[in-house]
């Protein structure tokens, strides 16, 4: 979760630089915030062994038997 908020973070604060503006490191460390709450939510599903997305059974299919 670390990871892209530092890239992200130092990316922004390049850009910063570069460009001499002042928001690029705020909205880039929320895009990197963003990503690593998604790897995790991820990463609890494939530890949790969670297929709800993109399957269905056949009770939410509307088939019975």
């Amino acid at each position: 979760m670390l990871v892209p908020i530092f890239l992200c973070s130092f990316a922004g604060m390049f850009l910063d630089k570069k460009l001499g503006t002042s928001f690029f490191m705020v909205i880039l460390f929320f895009v990197g915030a963003l990503a690593g709450f998604r790897n995790i939510y991820v990463l609890a599903q494939k530890l949790t062994g969670d297929k709800s997305k993109g399957s269905h059974d056949e009770k939410s299919s509307g088939k019975s038997k």
